[in-house]
């Protein structure tokens, strides 16, 4: 009889402190161009999020100067969130701060959305930042961001916005790579360790 009562206690501390699995991995999609793909800003999530103790697992479809609709046209993204188990899909085009890159951040984000709700997944966008030959768009960049997260009720990783509040304060842009466009290494840091914070409460939240 004791024997029996000690193998159910232990059954109630296994069910109630389950260990973890890979169901407690994130497993993320990356979508855009070479502003994701440029010092592998998905790897770099991963290794910033192992050393917060979070497990996430990614893939990468990222084309020089694609847009939304560039991919959406494609096709290859539509069957790569079809046939995997996402939990969020993280969303990046230009820096779309005019009429147009707003229209396209809008529409076919909601596109992308609607295909992430079907398929149990989240989305998310990557807000990036303008070249500093246009460091006066920046405004524009974050307004329509923030717009279009609101509009398709996605989550929202503001690493353009997080970038001109260091520049404004420190009036370096150590952020910008030698193009004054594209990351270095510090900026992609930067925006690696903003997705793995919304990744955690992401997680919190679950």
């Amino acid at each position: 009889m004791r024997k029996f009562r000690f193998i159910f206690i232990i059954l109630i501390i296994f069910i109630s402190y389950p260990v973890l699995s890979q169901d407690d991995e994130l497993d993320l999609l990356f979508i855009g161009n070479s502003l994701t793909y440029t010092n592998d800003l998905p790897e770099l999530v991963e290794k910033t999020a192992k050393a917060q103790g979070l497990e996430v697992r990614s893939k990468m479809i990222a084309k020089p100067n694609y847009a939304l609709l560039d991919h959406w046209n494609e096709g290859k993204v539509q069957k790569m969130i079809k046939n995997r188990n996402f939990d969020l899909v993280i969303i990046q085009q230009g820096p779309s701060s005019q009429d147009f890159g707003k229209d396209i951040l809008i529409e076919y984000g909601k596109k992308l959305k609607d295909l992430c709700s079907e398929n149990n997944a989240k989305l998310a966008y990557f807000m990036v930042w303008p070249s500093r030959e246009y460091y006066h768009t920046f405004k524009g960049v974050i307004k329509n961001h923030k717009e279009a997260a609101e509009i398709n009720q996605a989550m929202l990783f503001p690493v353009g916005e997080v970038w001109k509040k260091h520049f404004d304060n420190t009036g370096n842009f150590d952020y910008y790579g030698p193009d004054q466009f594209h990351p270095s290494e510090k900026g992609s840091q930067i925006a690696a360790e903003i997705i793995v914070e919304g990744l955690q409460k992401m997680k919190t939240d679950q």
